[in-house]
């Protein structure tokens, strides 16, 4: 037992200080995308053909992009020659509204914190149950790693839940498939009022990679009643936490 206290010692503290600093996010990182329409070509539709999942509006109209559809595989700014399209290191890409998540040169997503009545009851303690709804893990892998000491979701107040009975609110992941529908229906019924749903990762949002399938929906967005989308395939960890603070207004004003 005595060696603990070395070995704690010699670790220091590893806990980020996010919210107070923002974070150092690799340069790989891929988020909030800066659109640049005086540099298109007239009538170029090279990023809109090179997204798989008609993330882009471009050629035809104003540029923009969903980032509920979008995946962040960085295929429209590869093909986008002319650097219409670039992808900047911001995390914050959260939102309380599904319109919000289309954005056009100059816009950006946006998190409005809740009411003050629902503030009252979540604001300083709010329990999640987590419901992967058909997803491959990867949400729910970094979803886990809020959990860590670097991240430390609890020291905010927030937690993940083993029973909707004891819960908030869901965090749901996934397209929702035919055979995970009925489940969550289920789990949300069991969550008492008043509840909140955050819907997390592409798949959750929009369907992702499984937009159109006839063994997945396309996301949650016609069955509940979502208070907010955090996109991503999948999404930072980061992300997340400041899409969750920003719900509960916990952010310092100078990083809303």
């Amino acid at each position: 037992m005595l060696k603990i206290i070395p070995e704690r010692l010699r670790q220091g503290y590893r806990t980020g200080p996010y919210p107070k600093q923002d974070p150092v996010l690799p340069e790989r990182f891929q988020g909030v995308p800066v659109l640049e329409p005086a540099r298109c070509r007239e009538g170029c539709r090279d990023c809109a053909q090179a997204c798989p999942y008609e993330a882009i509006t471009a050629g035809s109209g104003p540029l923009a992009l969903d980032l509920g559809k979008c995946t962040f595989c960085g295929g429209c700014a590869a093909a986008c020659h002319d650097g219409a399209i670039t992808f900047s290191r911001d995390w914050r890409l959260a939102a309380s509204a599904r319109n919000s998540l289309v954005i056009t040169p100059g816009e950006r997503p946006r998190v409005e914190a809740l009411d003050q009545r629902m503030k009252k009851l979540f604001g300083r303690s709010l329990k999640l149950r987590q419901v992967s709804a058909g997803g491959c893990n990867a949400c729910e892998a970094d979803l886990n790693v809020l959990s860590t000491l670097v991240f430390d979701l609890g020291r905010f107040g927030i937690q993940f839940v083993a029973s909707p009975r004891h819960a908030d609110g869901l965090v749901v992941t996934g397209p929702v498939t035919a055979n995970m529908k009925s489940a969550l229906l289920d789990t949300w019924a069991a969550v008492p009022e008043p509840r909140l749903v955050i819907a997390s990762g592409a798949c959750a949002i929009g369907g992702g990679p499984f937009r159109g399938s006839p063994e997945a929906g396309d996301g949650i967005g016609d069955l509940l009643p979502v208070d907010l989308y955090i996109p991503g395939c999948p999404p930072h960890p980061y992300t997340v936490l400041d899409g969750l603070l920003g719900l509960l207004d916990r952010l310092p004003a100078r990083r809303r």
